[in-house]
């Protein structure tokens, strides 16, 4: 049993999963999130720690309206029935306003997941569930270790170097007490519906809550260009 499933406790856990995306830089050919890595779909690989975790009630995966209509084929049984999908709209922000719509009120913690990280761990899963259910947000997070540069205008030249201090590289899941989250889109929606954002604990930061940082692993990567699918096709071979 999961640590953050105590026994007895009912799943009170909506997954939220973005695949709305065209993901060009991936490159020609069928959507990215539905592309092969170790022959099985991305998506699949991550949407599949979820839908064996205990405390997992729903999975939400936003498409395109296209495919929301008529999903592949894999997706079907997947959760056990728990999972549905809904259509995205224009924008990532958008999106994962649908998916967390379509949440029943039973989901008390939203987690929303990139369906392009289709190697996070169950240990990280417990670890974000486990602060989002003591009331905090919290995202899988790692401490940047390269040094950093600030290009100037013409992206050509460096203009400084950033102090990398106490700088993080946020991933996913992030999660969050589902009021919390919520607070965090009528922000972005009382506030002229700034534009597109990547990063979902960025709009419940805006609304005043605290976010937590949560360690994650380097292999948690995000799969974006046609050079991250070498990567991950190593990472599915290990």
């Amino acid at each position: 049993m999961s640590p953050t499933s105590p026994a007895g406790s009912p799943p009170d856990v909506g997954v939220v999963v973005p695949a709305a995306g065209r993901g060009e830089r991936a490159g020609a050919g069928e959507p990215k999130q539905f592309r092969a890595i170790g022959g099985v779909p991305m998506l699949l690989r991550s949407i599949r720690p979820f839908a064996s975790h205990p405390r997992v009630a729903e999975i939400v995966v936003v498409l395109p309206a296209l495919w929301a209509r008529k999903p592949p084929a894999w997706l079907a049984g997947v959760a056990g029935g728990r999972l549905r999908v809904v259509s995205g709209g224009d924008s990532r922000t958008v999106s994962v306003l649908n998916g967390v719509a379509a949440l029943s009120p039973a989901c008390r913690v939203v987690l929303v997941h990139d369906a392009a990280r289709p190697f996070v761990s169950v240990e990280t899963i417990d670890a974000v569930i486990h602060a989002a259910s003591d009331g905090h947000g919290a995202i899988a997070a790692i401490p940047v270790s390269d040094t950093l540069k600030r290009a100037d205008a013409t992206g050509q030249l460096v203009a400084e170097t950033v102090d990398r201090a106490g700088v993080w590289r946020a991933q996913t899941p992030q999660g969050f007490p589902r009021s919390q989250i919520e607070a965090g889109y009528q922000h972005w929606r009382d506030h002229g519906a700034v534009p597109d954002v990547t990063d979902d604990a960025a709009l419940v930061e805006a609304a005043g809550f605290p976010v937590r940082l949560v360690p994650d692993r380097a292999t948690n990567i995000k799969v974006t260009t046609a050079d991250d699918f070498v990567i991950a096709e190593a990472l599915a071979g290990q």
